[in-house]
């Protein structure tokens, strides 16, 4: 029989760990649990805190003893004033509840001792290993610069990313009437305010800045006295003149910790030592309290210490990831804050309250129905359409909505040539009511295919199979638009169908490969391509444009150039591929040369009238590939060159990839490049609702948001989504011979009579 966790040792005296510990006590008053704190009981770092209702529920519900004190002790309010150009927007139905972290830390303390449980002040505790000999359980919550983490490295395997702000604690000593954001544009760079209240008398308030400004404004040589006085001069009005005080407060740079494991034997890291979350979506303590809450159920629900923990990271980990994405999400938006300055005050205002994605389009207008209306009226929308069903013109096209089937490659073509499966495919989704739907990417050489079953535009036969499908589509889906992407294999090509071995070499009947480059896509395993010299370079550029004009003939509306995912074009723009030292390697405008030839070859040809796009891998998400600058520089040069829009997509570029998968999770990227370049994107990556589309669009993050997997999973996903949002309106018209399905069928009712006595 498994041995009891009886006895139990808690590394360091936050929330986390005191709240661990009353848990366990509670669970078990046989339990001995000691937790040790270096600093004496009212020593803390920052003010108030921010708990959310949904781990008040869960405190409730665990200890109704600590959750009446909290009660007592919060103070409560639902809006949140943004302050930008001295014009103030107020959103409401946000509710937040706060109060004092030593307040937090006192109730806690008292619950513990009440309880049993052994509180160890100003005394460090032993280190784990040894605490581990002697415990049952050692529970380290020794926060973000963790001893136990530090020490136990080749365990837990941690990661810590420090960022690019500079950020300080202060309070004011009176109470704020909303959650404030505010922004000051001074002669240094853009800085902003985060004030909350926390008690009747009292408020958080936080400056945070890029470390350029905190360097320029010579704060990083000022005392902490002087920072505070600093601070309170900049936003003056915020604070009405009145002064902020410091306590042990300095300047800090954010640290994002994650952590491989959990545990390691019978120590198992909680809170700030296991995970951080950048503090603008208010997450620190709020995590720990949910471990601590996660782990004493799973210690006692499980039958013994290893399953306990294995479960309670299990349980954790998907949560902390999700908050940690949101996290990343809202602290790169702070980040870039001097790109969203210039923002029409409402949109500003909105993109502010979005940043993270976890609140949306839809929440808000639940949330306060008129602020949501005054930003719609502001981009543009016609009363009852939702934005995504507001058209967009791009040169003489205009789209009927915002809308894009992504291009997918389905690896269905006989010698390049498309058939009948490309017909319903595409067909089907124009029919769909997206406003634009794009081909796969299209061939420009039978040696430029990625597979056997990759469609081309080096044929005559090909641009006629080509014209059928963009006649069927502008005769049964009048308004809709059909793009073409064009593009060259490159360094990836001659490679199995997708389903058959990705990025497999074909077993026979290969072709010869080119590239910038002589580099194999995978060592060892993928063919090595022959660099490009002069003539193979002017020979690829006819390729593009006798297949532009081909895409011209065959009735396409829109060009779009594939310039991304490591194909032809793409490797000549990537660092990590382009090792050429001649005009067409090195900086970043010798390897922009060839891809721009290409464009301005396939401009020239294409009608001027039809907009052309190109889509651009924004990182590589590998180190010394592209990042945020050469992205930006990448996509000024395209714009200069006539680009009417930039489809930014990531990564594909090196096996060795590391992606930051998660919802809406390169948007990001398209988001600086607009705000920053001034060009139209088209924002794709994991855009999965129509809450999605609706929120990056108002936010000014995107022009045109791309879905791909959406679109395979229901080719009628845009008039669904006009449908559930209950629009009817030109942005998604229904088929003539579809319009009877354009409301859900009836199903059979599942309701059954309720009890209406209770017999003795």
């Amino acid at each position: 029989m498994p041995a009891p966790v009886r006895r139990i040792a808690v590394i360091g005296g936050g929330p986390g760990g005191l709240y661990a510990a009353a848990l366990l006590k509670r669970l078990g008053p046989d339990r001995e649990i000691t937790v040790f704190e270096r600093n004496a009981p009212k020593d803390t770092f920052g003010f108030g805190v921010v708990l959310s209702d949904e781990t008040l529920g869960g405190i409730e519900h665990a200890d109704p003893a600590v959750h009446r004190a909290l009660r007592e002790e919060f103070v409560r309010w639902d809006t949140i004033d943004i302050v930008h150009r001295g014009r103030v927007h107020t959103s409401g139905g946000h509710g937040f509840a706060a109060l004092g972290r030593r307040r937090l830390l006192e109730i806690l303390h008292a619950r513990c001792t009440s309880l049993g449980v052994r509180l160890r002040f100003r005394t460090a505790a032993p280190p784990a290993a040894e605490l581990a000999a002697r415990h049952d359980l050692v529970i380290a919550a020794d926060g973000v610069h963790s001893t136990t983490r530090a020490t136990h490295a080749d365990v837990f395997g941690p990661t810590v990313t420090e960022h690019r702000n500079r950020y300080i604690w202060l309070a004011a000593d009176f109470a704020l009437d909303a959650f404030r954001f505010e922004i000051a544009e001074t002669p240094h760079g853009v800085m902003q305010l985060h004030g909350y209240p926390y008690a009747a008398d009292a408020s958080t308030v936080i400056v945070e800045m890029r470390e350029e400004v905190w360097r320029a404004a010579g704060l990083d040589t000022a005392t902490a006295d002087a920072s505070t006085a600093r601070c309170a001069a900049l936003f003056e009005q915020a604070l009405g003149g009145r002064p902020l005080r410091a306590d042990k407060s300095s300047w800090l740079a954010f640290r994002t910790v994650a952590n491989a494991r959990w545990s390691n034997g019978r120590t198992v890291l909680l809170g700030d030592a296991a995970h951080t979350a950048h503090f603008s979506i208010g997450s620190g303590t709020k995590l720990a309290v949910e471990d601590a809450l996660a782990l004493a159920a799973c210690v006692e629900e499980q039958p013994d210490l290893p399953a306990a923990l294995a479960a309670y990271e299990s349980e954790r980990r998907p949560v902390v990831a999700s908050t940690q994405r949101a996290a990343a999400a809202s602290l790169r938006w702070f980040e870039e804050l001097a790109g969203y300055v210039d923002q029409p005050p409402r949109r500003f205002a909105f993109n502010l309250l979005t940043r993270s994605r976890r609140v949306t389009h839809d929440n808000l207008r639940l949330r306060d129905a008129s602020f949501t209306a005054s930003v719609e009226e502001e981009f543009g929308c016609d009363a009852d359409t939702p934005p995504m069903f507001t058209p967009l013109r791009l040169r003489g096209l205009e789209l009927r909505n915002r809308v894009v089937v992504s291009p997918m490659d389905m690896y269905s073509a006989t010698d390049g040539l498309p058939g009948d499966f490309h017909l319903v495919h595409l067909g089907a989704r124009a029919l769909g009511g997206a406003g634009l739907t794009m081909t796969e990417m299209v061939c420009v050489s039978p040696e430029g295919r990625i597979t056997p079953g990759c469609t081309g535009l080096y044929t005559d036969e090909q641009a006629a199979a080509w014209a059928r499908i963009t006649d069927f589509v502008h005769t049964s889906a009048p308004g809709a638009a059909i793009g073409v992407q064009l593009g060259h294999s490159g360094r990836k090509g001659s490679t199995k169908l997708m389903w058959e071995g990705i990025d497999q070499p074909l077993e026979s009947g290969n072709w010869p490969l080119i590239a910038a480059s002589p580099l194999p896509y995978e060592p060892g395993v993928s063919q090595r391509p022959q660099a490009l010299d002069r003539a193979g370079l002017d020979a690829v550029r006819a390729q593009f444009t006798a297949a532009a004009e081909r895409a011209a003939r065959a009735g396409f509306d829109l060009l779009e150039l594939h310039c991304a995912h490591g194909y032809l074009l793409s490797g000549f723009l990537s660092p990590l591929t382009n090792h050429r030292t001649d005009a067409y390697g090195g900086p970043l405008e010798n390897r922009l040369r060839f891809p721009l030839d290409v464009f301005d070859a396939v401009r020239e040809v294409w009608p001027d009238d039809r907009p052309m796009t190109v889509r651009v891998s924004a990182t590589d998400w590998a180190e010394g590939g592209t990042g945020d600058e050469d992205a930006l520089g990448i996509a000024r040069a395209f714009a200069a060159h006539g680009a009417d829009a930039i489809d930014v997509s990531t990564g594909q570029v090196v096996p060795d990839e590391r992606p930051a998968f998660g919802r809406s999770y390169q948007t990001p990227y398209a988001d600086r490049i607009r705000n920053t370049v001034g060009v139209p994107v088209i924002a794709v990556g994991a855009i999965s609702s129509w809450d999605d589309v609706n929120s990056l669009l108002l936010a000014g993050r995107a022009d045109l948001c791309a879905l791909a997997r959406p679109h395979l999973y229901d080719p009628q996903w845009t008039l669904h989504a006009a449908a559930e949002q209950g629009y009817t309106g030109p942005g998604a018209p229904w088929p003539l011979p579809y319009r009877a399905g354009s409301r859900p069928p009836p199903t059979g009712r599942t309701d059954a009579p309720r009890p209406r006595l209770t017999l003795g």
